[in-house]
């Protein structure tokens, strides 16, 4: 199952807070991304907020990974996770009577 997961930042949160945490996040979001759990990550064009796509059996896999995350153990970011399905709306273009 693929699942979306939005970081939100942890309101009154600093840089200095972040900092040195950045390394160990780095190296966790890379060791998922190479067991094929983090199939792709961005950044958002708006924020400086991270966008996932994980590939896990359930969302609430998804929420256990992703609490493995440094940031997230120190309570600096947490994710809303959004269980993703297939887009089924190209079905109507070869719907019979159309």
């Amino acid at each position: 199952m693929k699942v979306l997961a939005l970081e939100n930042e942890v309101v009154n949160a600093t840089e200095d807070d972040f900092r040195p945490h950045l390394k160990a996040e780095a190296a966790k979001v890379w060791e998922l991304c190479q067991a094929g759990v983090i199939r792709e990550i961005y950044f958002r064009g708006d924020a400086r907020r991270a966008v996932l796509i994980l590939e896990c059996g359930s969302r609430e896999e998804a929420q256990q990974i992703l609490g493995t995350l440094p940031l997230v153990k120190e309570g600096l970011t947490d994710f809303e996770v959004v269980p993703l399905t297939p887009y089924t709306g190209f079905s109507r273009l070869f719907a019979l009577g159309l």
